[in-house]
């Protein structure tokens, strides 16, 4: 019987640098989770009650659910880059901090990012979000719309 081996390509994932520094600080946390419940298990292993064992039961799935969690985060770190800096760069791309000023006259400022780091209230909008799509390619003084009749002077793109 004759077998195909399928592969997929791994996918880059493009962080940046704050981006890696917490993908790195939640791998460490995991690795001491991991390490504190296999340590608990240990000390379980030495009871025999019913309670005991149920606890076991529950730690063990808890220790699954990081293991993978872990497995996934460790992965994609080993796919990731850092964001190329390009200070003279005009166009919004992934990696852009752009400066927008909404009909109000309010300033705002966002780094494009890939979705696994974007977190709004953060300053960081994922390229794909309605926003972040309708940034890329813009330059500085364009007007940028996005869902039903949002719209922003785009002031700055570094």
């Amino acid at each position: 019987m004759n077998t195909a081996t399928i592969t997929t390509p791994e996918k880059t994932v493009l962080l940046s640098k704050k981006g890696m520094k917490e993908m790195k600080k939640s791998i460490a946390t995991l690795e001491r989770d991991r390490s504190a419940l296999i340590k608990g298990l240990h000390d379980l292993d030495r009871t025999s009650s019913h309670d005991d064992r149920l606890e076991r039961i529950e730690r063990l799935a808890r220790l699954e659910a990081v293991e993978v969690e872990l497995h996934e985060k460790k992965l994609t770190l080993s796919r990731a880059k850092l964001i190329p800096t390009r200070s003279a760069r005009m166009k919004v791309a992934l990696g852009s901090v752009v400066s927008l000023l909404d009909q109000q006259g309010r300033l705002f400022q966002y780094t494009l990012v890939d979705t696994i780091e974007a977190n709004p209230s953060d300053g960081r909008i994922s390229v794909v979000s309605p926003l972040g799509q309708s940034l890329i390619g813009k330059t500085a003084k364009e007007t940028v719309q996005w869902g039903s009749g949002y719209q922003m002077k785009l002031v700055s793109v570094k």
